[in-house]
């Protein structure tokens, strides 16, 4: 009997023990896939990153640091009453890859072209580390701590703020909305 116990004793302790390195194996493939997963989200993550850095030294940068902001908009009032033209300012930056992408958009996609430069004088307000403009901004409200980057601000010709619109209602993709852009600038166009 006490042979038939040792021998049940050593079966059961075998599976048992069977089992036990059946789950440490699997908890060790299943770090391993975590890290592996870990791996792939951060070169997916790194790989985004490095487009975005590429696409970004690709794009004009139209946002002056060092630009009194304050007097260049008292001469876009002027130039805007004797054209008879809204201001439209872009807020951001040059660090801000929607800026970028917007101010490219709008050169280069020839009916907003057109539609920006028969209806307003265009101006690329700079947020940054370097200036951050930001007696002009409270003048504002402060729409780019509320809205995020780019934000725009409309002004009529005499310099009164008539609208602040938000970017990302605008946008599509990775990019903008024809549709949408093109009724934002005919929406707060002078002659709407």
């Amino acid at each position: 009997m006490k042979k038939l116990s040792l021998i049940a004793f050593l079966g059961l302790s075998s599976i048992a023990f069977s089992q036990n390195t059946n789950t440490v194996r699997q908890e060790v493939k299943s770090v391993s896939e975590e890290k592996s997963l870990l791996v792939k989200t951060d070169h997916a993550e790194l790989d985004a990153k490095k487009k975005a850095a590429e696409e970004k030294a690709k794009l004009p940068k139209p946002y002056d640091p060092k630009a009194d902001a304050e007097k260049d908009i008292q001469n876009l009032i002027a130039k805007a009453k004797k054209e008879k033209k809204n201001i439209m300012i872009q807020a951001g930056g040059n660090w801000c890859i929607w800026c970028l992408r917007f101010n490219q958009y709008v050169q280069t996609t020839p009916e907003l072209k057109k539609l920006v430069d028969d209806n307003y004088v265009y101006y690329h307000l700079n947020y940054s580390p370097e200036n951050k403009n930001e007696k002009i901004f409270a003048k504002y409200g402060d729409p780019g701590t509320k809205f995020g980057y780019p934000v725009f601000i409309v002004l009529d010709q005499n310099g009164k703020m008539i609208h602040v619109q938000q970017s990302d209602v605008l946008e599509e993709g990775k990019g903008y909305s024809l549709e949408k852009v093109k009724e934002f600038f005919n929406v707060w166009s002078p002659r709407s």
